[in-house]
């Protein structure tokens, strides 16, 4: 069994997230519910191995929860839960597992509970099996070869399109197209998911179903619509470009490790 440590001051949402684990994430086992920073700290102190998982309120009695982060070294995967959505980008900068807005719905909680079971066999893995892993995967990414130019016919003339030259791709009317650094639109011969398999996700990320981004591109990242973020790109993109709340998590990694 996972076991679970939540740290919640209000009573209604205590008892509305163990109900909800109950029936969301039946291989967890509450061990402890706390509600507040001090608290918490000499809980896990006293036991560094005592949880699996921890669901953290950010707005506590006698502070908010990245007191705790800052002071404790915490090996659980962590969950946070409220019902602000001004502290995403905080949340992620600490690699927590998912951001949930209250009132939390099973959709929610079940995927976070699946970020986190994943997680955990991953630190779980024997370590020759980890090893033997990262070996294979810097194999094959170093065998791989991504692509370093488009080709693409306007007329009668051929144009060379240099990737490092790409600053978003975006697909419309089941067309794919290449916007330059100078603004420059040009039609590709590809769809966008092969585009995608063709661009080094090293320099580019997919943020939605319709646009991939160079991470040169990325200008601005404003929060949007609880979770989401919304990108300001170099040179502007005609509609708003958004990172889709099931990619969020991914991309400020991405970010962070680019």
């Amino acid at each position: 069994m996972i076991k679970v440590l939540i740290v919640e001051d209000e009573i209604p949402a205590q008892i509305n997230l163990k109900k909800l684990i109950d029936k969301c994430c039946p291989d967890s086992r509450i061990v402890m519910t706390l509600t507040s920073v001090r608290s918490t700290i000499k809980w896990l102190e006293e036991n560094p191995e005592g949880a699996d998982v921890i669901f953290l309120d950010v707005e506590l009695s006698d502070g908010i929860c990245f007191d705790i982060l800052d002071k404790v070294n915490i090996s659980a995967q962590v969950i946070i839960t409220t019902a602000y959505d001004n502290y995403a980008v905080d949340a992620f900068k600490v690699n927590c597992v998912d951001y949930i807005l209250k009132p939390i719905i099973e959709e929610d909680l079940e995927r976070a509970w699946e970020r986190c079971k994943e997680r955990i066999e991953q630190r779980n893995t024997p370590n020759i099996e980890t090893l033997l892993d990262i070996v294979s995967k810097a194999g094959t990414q170093k065998d791989k070869e991504y692509k370093k130019r488009f080709i693409v016919k306007t007329g009668e003339k051929i144009i060379i399109i240099p990737v490092e030259e790409i600053a978003y791709c975006y697909s419309e009317d089941k067309s794919t197209y290449a916007i330059s650094r100078n603004g420059t639109r040009r039609l590709l011969d590809y769809s966008l998911d092969m585009v995608q398999e063709m661009l080094d996700p090293k320099l580019f990320f997919r943020v939605s179903r319709s646009c991939i981004v160079s991470i040169n591109s990325i200008e601005n990242i404003s929060k949007h619509l609880g979770t989401r973020l919304k990108l300001q790109l170099n040179p502007r993109a005609e509609e708003e470009v958004v990172v889709s709340r099931s990619r969020t998590s991914d991309f400020l990694e991405w970010l962070d490790n680019n």
